[in-house]
């Protein structure tokens, strides 16, 4: 942490005296600046479309925009730490990857606790967040400008209906669900009723496909995107997690910034979060008959089954002792 912090005191020295120079001799010449960005995504999945197409171009009078996909730059779940340390400008981050970090965090990755896409944003541009933000600026070095609607996050199979059929947690008994190594996310499916496996996203399709693992979870859109629809024969809509990222910047590169880049690159990544929501939340009404015609049957199963017997999970469970007092009621009251 000393080093980061003599690397920001550098960069501002080095501001100050390029600003003092600009005073006695002329206008401050400034060099282009590079974001690289890291995600495990591929370039057609939503979010990378939304930074390269929204984003990019509003930041482009000042920064090159230079993405990673398919976590090619960095390995999923080392992207924040390589933002701490200063090698890397951005990444797309979950709530689970942040609760790594601060176990507080689990909050925002807890089955059923946001509503819907609208939701999370209300609770992210609410004062409750304003606690957490700054813990991940002063304690890792990265900056949450936006969050991003992923979609609502469903579990896939392998078997057919026939074979399983899930109407309650009790059905997903011994079922190898593959999820993010993160304990948050472990914790999810096991809350769930499944036997939760860790799988880096770029092996799903392959675990999938060799029956390494019984099923995955994630939303509609990511199921057409990585084409796990060519690897499960149902999907069963348990809408157990209104998931989410965010837009995490480099700290140590905003605070190099000035005040009228700084607002340029937080307009260009509500922006581009925007507008990624909205394909999003498009393309989840859209899908599914797509899906069917792949040969897979989508069906809704007991929800309030789900519902009632995840949430109690997290009853006296290490995550909830590390919520803040009172946040969890807060984060109710901003729904609907």
């Amino acid at each position: 942490m000393t080093m980061k912090l003599t690397r920001r005191a550098a960069i501002g020295a080095a501001l100050s005296a390029g600003i003092l120079a600009g005073t006695t001799g002329g206008a401050l010449a400034q060099d282009r600046l590079n974001f690289t960005l890291a995600t495990a995504g591929s370039e057609t999945d939503q979010r990378s479309v939304a930074m390269a197409q929204v984003f990019a171009p509003m930041v482009a009078e000042f920064a090159d925009f230079q993405p990673g996909y398919n976590a090619t730059l960095f390995a999923q779940g080392t992207e924040l730490e390589a933002i701490s340390r200063g090698n890397l400008t951005m990444s797309i981050a979950s709530a689970q990857e942040l609760a790594q970090f601060f176990p507080e965090f689990s909050i925002f990755a807890t089955g059923y606790v946001h509503q819907d896409a609208a939701h999370q944003v209300r609770v992210f541009n609410d004062p409750l967040m304003d606690p957490f933000k700054q813990k991940v600026e002063d304690e890792l070095g990265v900056k949450l400008l936006s969050v991003m609607y992923l979609g609502r996050r469903h579990v896939n199979l392998r078997q057919s209906r026939e074979e399983l059929d899930v109407q309650t947690p009790a059905d997903l008994d011994g079922v190898n669900l593959r999820m993010p190594g993160t304990d948050a996310w472990q914790f999810l499916g096991a809350a769930l009723g499944a036997s939760p496996t860790p799988v880096a996203f770029t092996e799903v399709y392959t675990a999938l496909s060799t029956g390494a693992v019984d099923g995955q979870d994630n939303p509609l859109p990511t199921v057409v995107d990585a084409k796990f629809y060519e690897v499960t024969q149902q999907i069963v809509l348990t809408s157990h997690l209104v998931d989410l990222n965010y837009i995490a910047f480099s700290k140590e590169t905003w605070d190099s910034l000035t005040p009228d880049q700084q607002l340029t690159v937080q307009r260009a990544a509500d922006a581009a979060a925007a507008w990624g929501r909205l394909k999003q939340l498009e393309k989840e009404n859209n899908l599914a008959d797509f899906i069917r015609s792949q040969g897979v049957e989508i069906y809704t199963p007991d929800l309030e089954a789900f519902r009632t017997h995840v949430q109690a999970q997290y009853v006296g469970s290490e995550f909830a002792e590390s919520w803040p007092e009172g946040v969890l009621e807060r984060i109710n009251a901003l729904g609907n």
